[in-house]
């Protein structure tokens, strides 16, 4: 099942499968279940992976796998992956049952036939269903509601009911959870306003570049909406968002049925002007706009190429941040836009990146996953009767006045030879009592498990995991935050007599 709304879906499975297995006498010894995975494609899909590696590795202690139906085996868009995958458990003697399906598999021309289409049907209803949400989607922006992502500096994300009327603020993490409730923008902070005016007077009047407008904006020790310090690149994203002037824009960059990540052409995007009240004016915006496009346009291609190399022999890599990061260079949209992405840039003077190119995605999600985590701990804290002061700079956290804690986001890396790989980096100058090291999964958008380490047993600047590890470090990891959540707990003494 791949969402919240199916919640009780692998239950619901379960227990057809059950029925399925006492009616023919079978004894079920071990579940497979992909909870909240979508079955377009097998990666993320672990417990679908695992299987077929127990199936080619020979440790599988069963002889039948047991299926709810064709679809749960996968609605992939090749049909003939989901073909391959049950050929390998065929070719290694176990047979798949689709339980829920009117025909046996048993090999038959009619229930190959039938297998065939339902397989081809299974990844025609996700192309049917990824249009028509793109569809709703689309409706819903030229209605003036936001669609996903954060709100950004100086503006907050507001729920309002099916009839407009607002009902809450939403917070960082936070998700509606009625299907009717929808989502705009409105301004934020009174305090925050004023800063993104002030940046845009800052550029256009007083004719400063996103680094010095950055400076200034630290100096005064102003930060983020994610609380870190300003960059050139945060400063560039407040000054060339259209959604400071009030519109709400749509399907820039796509990822549908999970095949491709695409830069969309601008007759693409979808565009609805004046959908929120506007901080910037239309006029101070345009400006803007205007003295970023004349940067680059001052230069040809050949010069913003040459620029582009120059920059790759001084840094021997590149990404947007690094690009962004540069005054005497055009920004990375300024090459998206003149070459059609930042990997045809790259292409042109012959870099390639080592890394799959969506790194720089999941740096970005990454970077949104940190604040939210804070909160989830800072909530555990609550939840167990502890108290918990927030250093605003550092991002350490006090707990009950007795212990400080940090908390890492530790992402996953694969080697050469296709093993996962977690490093862990320790604060040594805040030299926190508990580092909460949360570990991603192998697509990095979710989490896997926590380790609690005490600074007491690792006195280190950084620590490198493997998948199993042995009792000496495993002994620290957890699923949930359960455990840390009993060290902040407040336990009443009894007087004694």
């Amino acid at each position: 099942m791949s969402t919240e709304h199916q919640k009780y879906s692998t239950e619901n499975q379960a227990a057809a499968i059950a029925k399925y297995a006492e009616e023919r006498g079978f004894d079920i010894i071990r579940t497979y279940a992909d909870e909240g995975k979508s079955g377009l494609k097998l990666d993320g899909r672990e417990a679908l992976q695992r299987l077929i590696e127990d199936v080619v590795s020979g440790s599988a202690s069963f002889r039948v796998i047991l299926v709810y139906d064709v679809s749960r085996w996968g609605r992939f868009q090749d049909p003939d992956q989901a073909a391959y995958l049950e050929a390998i458990c065929k070719n290694a003697g176990i047979h798949v049952r689709y339980c829920a399906e009117e025909f046996e598999n048993d090999g038959s021309l009619t229930a190959t036939i039938i297998k065939s289409m339902k397989r081809a049907m299974a990844g025609e209803y996700c192309r049917e269903l990824s249009r028509k949400v793109f569809d709703g989607q689309c409706r819903l922006i030229s209605l003036g509601f936001r669609q996903g992502g954060l709100a950004g500096y100086g503006l907050r994300r507001q729920l309002v009911d099916e009839h407009g009327l607002p009902k809450a603020e939403l917070r960082l993490g936070e998700r509606k959870s009625l299907q009717t409730d929808r989502v705009v923008l409105v301004p934020g902070p009174e305090e925050e306003v004023r800063t993104v005016r002030r940046m845009y007077r800052l550029f256009v009047d007083a004719h400063l570049n996103e680094k010095q407008i950055a400076m200034v904006l630290n100096d005064e020790s102003k930060l983020t909406d994610l609380g870190r310090p300003w960059t050139r690149g945060t400063v560039h994203q407040v000054l060339t968002n259209e959604k400071y002037v009030g519109h709400n824009v749509f399907n820039r960059v796509s990822f549908k049925l999970k095949e491709h990540r695409v830069r969309n052409p601008p007759d693409q995007i979808v565009r609805t002007e004046n959908a929120f009240e506007p901080l910037i004016d239309s006029h101070t915006f345009g400006l803007a706009a205007a003295l970023i496009a004349a940067r680059s346009q001052r230069l040809s291609d050949n010069e913003m190429l040459q620029r582009l190399a120059n920059l790759l022999r001084e840094t021997s890599t590149l990404t947007a941040l690094i690009i962004d990061e540069r005054d005497d260079m055009p920004s990375s949209s300024a090459y998206s836009s003149r070459f059609g992405s930042l990997l045809r840039a790259y292409e042109l003077i012959g870099y390639s990146p080592q890394r799959d190119y969506r790194y720089i995605e999941t740096n970005r999600f990454l970077r949104t996953l940190h604040p939210a985590q804070i909160t989830a701990v800072i909530q555990a804290i609550e939840i167990a009767g502890g108290s918990v002061q927030v250093d605003p700079a550092s991002e350490l956290l006090c707990v009950n006045g007795e212990f400080t804690v940090s908390v890492v986001i530790a992402r996953c890396l694969t080697t050469e030879g296709g093993t996962s790989r977690w490093k862990i980096r320790f604060d040594a100058g805040l030299r926190p009592d508990i580092t909460i090291a949360v570990r991603m999964r192998e697509n990095n958008r979710e989490l896997l498990d926590y380790y609690l380490l005490p600074r007491v047993d690792f006195p280190v600047e950084r620590l490198r995991i493997a998948p199993a590890n042995g009792v000496y470090l495993d002994a620290y990891r957890v699923d949930t935050l359960d455990a840390f959540q009993s060290l902040s707990a407040r336990v009443p003494v009894r007087r004694t007599a």
